[in-house]
């Protein structure tokens, strides 16, 4: 599968979604679609499709943005420095479609890797584990936890 910004899928984003992946933007804490969400599946860049991060992966820390403690693929997501609003922090952004996708921070479980990938809802499209082999995400179904 081929992942890749187009002028087509950024045609497609809410006002939303396209301040927070091509403005680097941030939704309001607690607000986001998927804060909440505890179904199996991944978590796809809304722009390119390349697999971000996986359900297994995802807990709640309670800090209002979907949190995960590792990337699907870490070869897709970017980190960059970040020393916006007078703090040092660090930027993820996905490979392929450059979208902003939140920050990942050093507090998460020590006893899954310590890292806290704070993330928008916003920069990411759902797919449920059922669903993953129709849309072409079958080689990671082995990374999702059993329905």
């Amino acid at each position: 599968m081929s992942y890749k910004k187009t002028d087509e899928a950024v045609s497609k984003l809410t006002p939303e979604q396209f301040r927070v992946t091509q403005q680097n933007g941030t939704e309001r804490p607690f607000t986001g679609e998927y804060n909440d969400n505890k179904r199996p599946g991944i978590y796809v860049d809304i722009v390119s499709g390349e697999p971000l991060f996986a359900s297994a992966d995802k807990f709640d820390s309670g800090c209002g943005w979907p949190s995960f403690t590792k990337p699907i693929v870490s070869a897709n997501v970017k980190e960059l420095r970040d020393d916006s609003y007078g703090m040092i922090r660090t930027e993820v952004r996905s490979l392929h479609g450059d979208s902003h996708l939140g920050h990942v921070f050093p507090d998460g479980p020590r006893d899954r890797g310590g890292l806290r990938y704070c993330i928008n809802s916003a920069s990411l499209r759902f797919i449920p584990r059922e669903e993953m082999e129709a849309e072409g995400y079958g080689a990671y179904i082995n990374q999702v936890e059993d329905i």
